[in-house]
């Protein structure tokens, strides 16, 4: 992404808008959901909130610009205001995916209207499109990401105990399927059939 910055610099600026864009809006879905599910820890914290800064982490922006890996700032729970802590869960966690892919279909309508060939819909483009690559990639099953905390809610009780116990190689995995270029492999067809889906 970094060689986008001295090749055109305009668009280079239009793909890190259309990050902080998807990335705040994922957070914002994981702490709208947490309030909703009756733990007021985010709201405490802030991050009820579509104001990009208090969702962007600097550090996992600036990572995601230089090595196409970052992440936005954690949205905080406590699970002890959860009704149904295991299955509350699993719900924030999935809010973030859902509301990225909610936002690429929105956008997917919006763009037939919107010349591609226009800044705005060059712009709409991108936006769509790293919404479903941001959506698809969180619902991998590795920690830290989104995919992990899902299947640990919808697992049997017995399993569920032993999924949990993988958390702490959830990130070696992960380092493992970049470095080896495993990750481009399984996550490319996925968005590469969403995209196609919404006309992207």
């Amino acid at each position: 992404m970094l060689d986008i910055l001295f090749q055109n610099p305009f668009v280079f600026i239009m793909l890190v808008v259309a990050l902080i864009i998807s990335i705040t809006i994922h957070e914002f879905a994981h702490a709208f959901v947490t309030d909703k599910l009756g733990d007021p820890t985010p709201r405490y914290y802030n991050r009820v909130t579509l104001d990009p800064r208090s969702h962007i982490d600097p550090y996992g922006l600036l990572f995601l610009v230089l090595a196409g890996f970052g992440w936005g700032k954690p949205v905080p729970f406590d699970s002890i205001n959860l009704k149904n802590p295991r299955r509350d869960a699993a719900l924030i966690a999935l809010a973030g995916p859902m509301s990225n892919f909610t936002l690429a279909i929105l956008l997917s309508v919006v763009i037939k209207y919107v010349p591609l060939s226009t800044l705005l819909g060059s712009f709409l483009h991108l936006l769509a499109y790293y919404n479903i690559v941001l959506g698809s990639f969180n619902l991998l099953p590795f920690h830290p990401l989104d995919g992990f905390k899902v299947l640990y809610g919808i697992l049997p009780i017995d399993l569920s105990w032993q999924w949990q116990q993988t958390e702490k190689y959830g990130i070696f995995v992960l380092l493992l399927l970049m470095i080896t270029g495993s990750l481009e492999k399984i996550i490319s067809p996925i968005i590469g059939i969403l995209s196609r889906l919404l006309g992207l």
